[in-house]
């Protein structure tokens, strides 16, 4: 087992406490919005070793049969196939969706064959991999997820009059919620440049006095940090949910998405590929994104764990990666071998004892890297933890 120094990420939305707070660190007043821990090449985490520092990737290159196990090396090849994150809002996330296998494989293919620098701002594909996530709230979680029913959208849009208004509703009204979703949506993100001055002006005029439902506050707040922006107005076809500590969502390819507030975990498959439609000073791209959208009207996509000997495991049902939970409380479980795992310690602390005999004493904040050939780990102690390893 290696302990882990992971990198933040500092980006504008994130929060300036909740990060430092969990490494026991003096917040400095900027933001911290993503703690990385994986071997992803954009902020690869450093493991300790008997040798000194090594980065995890090299780590990898090394020895990867003894690191990942050779069913992870023959599902995967010889990377670590997920990325485990905590991430702290303090301000919305892009409008977002994700693509699936084919898409991700085709659209890197593409980007590299014209040349365009993987690091480049307006790069869509930085690798050929898929992302889908699991977040899991850590504290009540704020976010929109997946279009509701354009029944309950055309409600909210019933008091406003401007033009449009008037045509969101006529794309609303169609028979299929599919096509009258993909419709509406298309039409927000499309805005020519006198409806997204004067339309979408005349529309948030409008909406701050007559607008109302479960949306009215989030679109304001949006318009608020984001002017201009179509985005604010397509958060009316989405879901608004509030996740409570515990709680967890599954987002596959193809889920339109934007986390609005608050603290968690996140495993993805571990990838960078992310497709924005506004809400954010990045690279928007909305032809693409509205190209891998699913338009469907789907249940929210709350997750639940299962029961296993004394611990909860997120089983999402995708190859890269699960989500084991310890705690909070007393701990007293034996996690599997032969996979690559990841454990952090939220709160309190435990010891790990693996069945090759290496052992690591785990306080909050901390991680540690436990390689496939460690075996099964004991994990004794009174906290809160998580881990991270492959799919079942």
């Amino acid at each position: 087992m290696h302990r882990l120094i992971n990198q933040v990420r500092p980006y504008a939305w994130g929060a300036k406490e909740a990060i430092p707070r969990l490494l026991g660190a003096e917040p400095d007043g900027s933001p911290q919005a993503e703690l990385w821990m994986g071997a992803h090449p954009a902020a690869p985490s450093t493991l300790l070793t008997d040798g000194g520092e090594c980065a995890f990737d090299a780590f990898i290159a090394d020895a990867p049969k003894e690191v990942l196990g050779e069913d992870t090396v023959a599902r995967f090849g010889e990377r670590l196939p997920f990325l485990l994150k905590v991430l702290a809002a303090d301000a919305p996330l892009s409008l977002q969706a994700h693509p699936d296998e084919s898409r991700a494989r085709a659209g890197f293919a593409a980007e590299e064959a014209e040349g365009i620098p993987v690091g480049a701002a307006d790069r869509n594909y930085r690798d050929p991999f898929h992302k889908p996530e699991l977040v899991l709230a850590l504290e009540p979680f704020e976010a929109l997820c997946g279009f509701r029913d354009p029944v309950a959208a055309l409600r909210d849009l019933a008091g406003i009059r401007c033009e449009l208004a008037r045509r969101l509703r006529a794309d609303l009204a169609a028979p299929d919620p599919h096509i009258a979703l993909r419709t509406a949506m298309t039409r927000i993100l499309t805005l020519d440049s006198r409806d997204l001055d004067q339309g979408l002006a005349e529309f948030i005029e409008e909406w701050t006095h007559r607008g109302g439902g479960t949306h009215h506050a989030t679109v304001l707040d949006l318009v608020r940090r984001y002017p201009g922006d179509p985005g604010a107005v397509a958060a009316l076809l989405l879901n608004r949910i509030t996740l409570r500590p515990g709680e967890a969502l599954f987002l596959p390819a193809g889920n339109v998405h934007a986390y609005l507030r608050g603290t968690a975990v996140e495993i993805m498959a571990s990838s960078d590929n992310v497709l924005r439609a506004g809400l954010t000073a990045k690279h928007v791209d909305v032809p693409e994104l509205l190209a891998v959208v699913d338009f469907s009207v789907l249940p929210i996509p709350y997750t639940r764990p299962v029961a296993v000997e004394g611990r909860s495991e997120f089983r999402p049902g995708v190859d890269e990666f699960s989500l084991t939970v310890l705690g909070p409380g007393e701990i007293a479980t034996t996690m599997p071998g032969g996979a690559p795992s990841i454990v952090l310690a939220l709160d309190g602390g435990a010891e790990l004892r693996s069945e090759c005999g290496a052992q690591a004493k785990l306080e909050r904040g901390q991680s540690v890297f436990v390689p496939a050939s460690s075996g099964a780990v004991r994990i004794e102690g009174s906290g809160h933890l998580v881990a991270a390893t492959v799919g079942f």
